[in-house]
């Protein structure tokens, strides 16, 4: 999928111009005079580059993390910029080409940047509800005919899904793994059609009727009815999971210390302070998907999303057509070694 990637430092701009090209839309940024004529001057610190998970529009993902990290790049006494996509697998791209030095991740993409892109967790994030989680979701609308997880699971064959991106925990690995494929449904073959994208997108497709059925969280559909409340009023939930683990927000591992201290300590007393500038934090935490501060956090609150890992590859391996049980069994041994490893890492002191 080609992506909409948003590279802004945190510096007056003068316009935003869009338009389109190959499909994809880009944005391109206007920057002040004064800036392009202090190239020959001394070299300013690198700008962290701050990669955003795409949970709705990328430009919209932008305009709401624009607060909160101009008031990382304050704390920490370096510039900020942004990197907003429009799909899990371009902000993957991106980490993979190290453009990303902090980033916004769900637990399987959190995972992944740890274990094989050489970051590492500094906090996870809390909501305003209380829970350690939120619950992924399956939407219908109330009047089509489509209305009950029964009438889903009975016939998936007739009915047309909108769902997230493989590595998305809630649009994807949550409800294959703990509906579908215990029901000896795979997500990705069984429906008549599929279209696969944001939870803002999945949740439009069945309230505009170009979809029966969509993936989606707690978290993101209650921030839709709020953007959407005429669509959301057509749906309602036919399923829910049990809880998964917040978000996670990574820094490469390689970062100097006292700079991965300053972040850990920005994030965990960020919106705790009184009066008008916690106030103001508050706000612009709430903006930013509902969110009511950071915990600091290390690698180890990575397990609960290596055990939802863990869990799909084995009861893929145990759904899945083999030659041979001694084939199956030796996959299955593979996946147990491979967890007790990873799991063994992220509690390892020392890399967190």
């Amino acid at each position: 999928m080609l992506a909409s990637v948003i590279r802004l430092p945190f510096a007056a701009v003068l316009r935003i111009t869009r338009f389109r090209w190959m499909g994809a839309c880009v944005l391109l940024l206007a920057l002040p005079l004064a800036a392009l004529a202090q190239g020959g001057a001394a070299q300013a610190p690198a700008p962290v580059r701050f990669g955003i998970l795409p949970l709705g529009g990328a430009f919209e993902s932008r305009n709401d993390w624009d607060p909160v990290l101009a008031d990382l790049s304050r704390a920490i006494g370096r510039p900020v910029s942004v990197l907003s996509v429009t799909s899990y697998e371009a902000l993957e791209q991106a980490i993979q080409r190290n453009e990303v030095d902090m980033a916004f991740l769900s637990g399987r993409m959190a995972l992944d940047a740890v274990t094989q892109r050489r970051m590492q967790v500094v906090a996870q994030v809390t909501r305003h509800d209380g829970l350690p989680g939120y619950r992924a979701l399956l939407l219908a609308r109330k009047t089509g005919p489509l209305n009950t997880l029964s009438g889903l699971l009975a016939d998936p064959e007739r009915w047309r899904l909108a769902r997230g991106e493989s590595r998305s925990v809630s649009g994807f690995i949550v409800p294959q793994l703990q509906l579908f494929l215990p029901h000896h449904i795979a997500m990705e073959t069984r429906f008549v059609s599929e279209v696969v994208g944001t939870h803002q997108f999945t949740a439009l497709a069945v309230a505009n009727g170009e979809a029966d059925v969509a993936t989606n969280n707690t978290a993101d559909f209650e921030r839709f009815r709020g953007q959407f409340p005429v669509e959301a009023a057509r749906l309602h939930v036919i399923w829910e999971s049990e809880l998964i683990p917040h978000a996670q927000i990574v820094v490469r591992r390689d970062y100097p210390a006292e700079l991965q201290r300053k972040v850990q300590a920005f994030l965990v007393d960020y919106a705790r302070g009184k009066g008008p500038r916690g106030d103001a934090e508050r706000a612009n935490l709430k903006a930013l998907h509902d969110l009511a501060g950071f915990l600091a956090a290390d690698n180890s609150s990575l397990l609960p999303a290596a055990k939802l890992a863990y869990q799909l590859a084995r009861q893929s391996a145990m759904t899945a057509q083999w030659v041979n049980d001694a084939a199956r069994l030796n996959r299955l041994q593979r996946i147990d070694s491979s967890y007790a490893e990873q799991s063994a890492a992220l509690r390892e002191p020392g890399r967190h």
